[in-house]
């Protein structure tokens, strides 16, 4: 079956590979294994740019994931979100708001895709990897286009808690947690050609 594959890329790196040495990942090796009888058409990877500490690797990753031919980057954006501190005792100074970044468009941005794909038949398949039921609309969405169409999703958990999704599994044809196994089997070399002549390595603290 032709299959195209939407990922939730927060929702994967919190759910299934933070706190691992498994976030080199290729996605292309991962739904090829995953999925060896499917014929995979594009996979999607909704994320956002992030700020601070962290976004060197970030964008040393995104390099290597636009060296696959069948992945496609989406970026949503962070907005600064002014909250305030729930502990009644907070230290915080001034009036106990802070501003915290907010991810923005990503759940839309997959929805809007897969109606799209729906509409145009450009799967048979739609392989979702995410636990956020934010993303049930889009799942009813391509049902209504495409009754014929199958939704299978992947939740990224690695506890109970985060892999139940209850109402996500209840909207899509099919639901499983995607297996941790395969992720730590489909790693890129440490070091990937860049397609002009140098290299992309992996970050050092991965």
């Amino acid at each position: 079956m032709r299959t195209n594959v939407y990922i939730d890329a927060f929702n994967l790196y919190y759910g299934a590979v933070k706190h691992t040495r498994y976030k080199w990942l290729d996605l292309e090796r991962l739904f090829a294994r995953l999925r060896p009888h499917d014929s995979i058409q594009t996979i999607y990877y909704f994320t956002a740019e992030i700020k601070g500490p962290h976004h060197a690797n970030q964008i040393t990753y995104l390099s290597a994931l636009a060296t696959l031919p069948r992945v496609q980057i989406i970026f949503g954006k962070y907005k600064l979100k002014t909250v305030k501190c729930g502990v009644e005792k907070c230290t915080f100074p001034g009036s106990r708001l802070f501003q915290v970044p907010e991810e923005k468009r990503t759940d839309v941005q997959i929805a809007l895709t897969m109606a799209r794909d729906a509409w145009q038949d450009a799967c048979d398949r739609f392989i979702l990897v995410s636990g956020d039921s934010d993303l049930v609309p889009g799942v009813n969405m391509v049902k209504e286009i495409a009754p014929a169409k199958q939704v299978v999703v992947y939740i990224p958990a690695r506890n109970a808690q985060r892999g139940a999704a209850v109402e996500l599994r209840a909207a899509a044809d099919k639901a499983r947690i995607l297996p941790n196994e395969l992720i730590r089997k489909s790693q890129f070399p440490p070091s990937i050609p860049d397609g002009s002549g140098g290299f992309i390595h992996k970050p050092a603290d991965w």
